[in-house]
């Protein structure tokens, strides 16, 4: 790899990527790879930490993510992309980052109780999901990341990720570990089909892998203008999510007609949401074309992941073995 500045992230595999996957990090992360060296981790550890009960979930959806990575354009050959338990030294770097982390800095990260509230009902008052944000630092650290592409909310975890660097050089007097900075990526807001954020545990996304037919059936059941009750009245586009997709997934001159359309009352929300459908129907189909192909039928997902791990540990393994000379082990 060259001398360009390095970029970290990940997702966690919990389930099937949905096009708010797409419009938040994937087309991201496609950018990225032409002014960064990217690694892209499988972030499995993360994902057990709140889907320890149903492990099997966690494996079924690793390949299947991956695919979606491919059909998306990350590419192999210029970016790594490996599974976080490939290589062992996150886990270890995270352990020495958990020794010095102070209890009350991992209390006050706004997202832990937030998710707690969300996913009421689990069991996640444990050690490893209070100090998950230590094991993203460790993720960010070990590959001494100068980037981080994360969304306004995940700031806090990066902040964290930059107190703990500040401590380990107050702790031992060194310099090891550049402060990762953020990479601030404004994704278009996508909500769910029933106007809520999008979430598989909602039952209100639509998976990048979707068949047509189950595309056309979630999108005929998506919310609309609540002002509009007949075809005759004016619509109110800015409202509405349907005319929000549109926005996303359209060229920008198409979708100012269509929205003067829903606002003149020259459209209406049936005629809508059947056009809409056939632009995500098209949007997907390199999300579906990619599982007829060799790359989903021969392991090659697997020695796909194989090689970006080794590839992952020739980095990994020098910063470890740095951390160890530094703090005397």
């Amino acid at each position: 790899m060259t001398q360009r500045k390095r970029c970290l992230s990940g997702m966690r595999p919990t389930g099937k990527l949905h096009l708010g996957h797409l419009v938040g990090a994937l087309t991201n992360w496609k950018a990225l790879q032409e002014e960064h060296d990217c690694f892209f981790m499988v972030a499995d550890w993360h994902a057990l930490m709140s889907e320890y009960e149903h492990p099997e979930a966690v494996r079924e959806a690793i390949e299947d993510n991956v695919l979606d990575w491919l059909a998306c354009g990350i590419d192999p050959k210029r970016s790594v992309i490996f599974r976080q338990s490939d290589v062992p030294e996150h886990t270890e770097l995270y352990a020495v980052l958990s020794i010095l982390t102070p209890l009350g800095w991992l209390e006050r990260v706004p997202t832990y109780k937030e998710q707690l509230r969300e996913l009421e009902g689990r069991e996640l008052a444990t050690h490893g999901f209070l100090g998950y944000p230590v094991l993203q630092a460790a993720d960010i650290l070990l590959y001494k990341a100068h980037v981080v592409p994360v969304g306004e909310d995940q700031l806090p975890h990066l902040e964290l990720a930059r107190e703990i660097v500040r401590r380990f050089h107050h702790l031992y007097r060194c310099t090891v570990f550049p402060e990762p900075k953020p990479l601030l990526t404004h994704a278009p807001k996508l909500l769910g089909t029933d106007g809520r954020k999008m979430s598989k545990s909602y039952g209100n996304a639509i998976a990048l892998s979707d068949a047509p037919e189950t595309i056309r059936q979630r999108v005929q059941s998506m919310f609309t203008d609540p002002l509009r009750i007949k075809m005759t009245d004016q619509g109110h586009p800015q409202t509405c999510n349907v005319c929000n997709y549109w926005k996303v997934f359209e060229r920008p001159e198409r979708a100012a007609v269509v929205w003067e359309e829903c606002r003149t009352a020259a459209r209406g929300c049936v005629q809508n949401k059947r056009e809409l459908a056939e632009i995500l129907i098209n949007v997907t189909e390199p999300f579906r074309a990619i599982r007829q192909t060799p790359a989903a039928k021969d392991r090659h997902v697997e020695r796909l992941l194989r090689e970006g791990a080794e590839r992952a540990r020739a980095v990994a393994s020098s910063t470890m073995a740095e951390v160890k000379r530094t703090i005397g082990l």
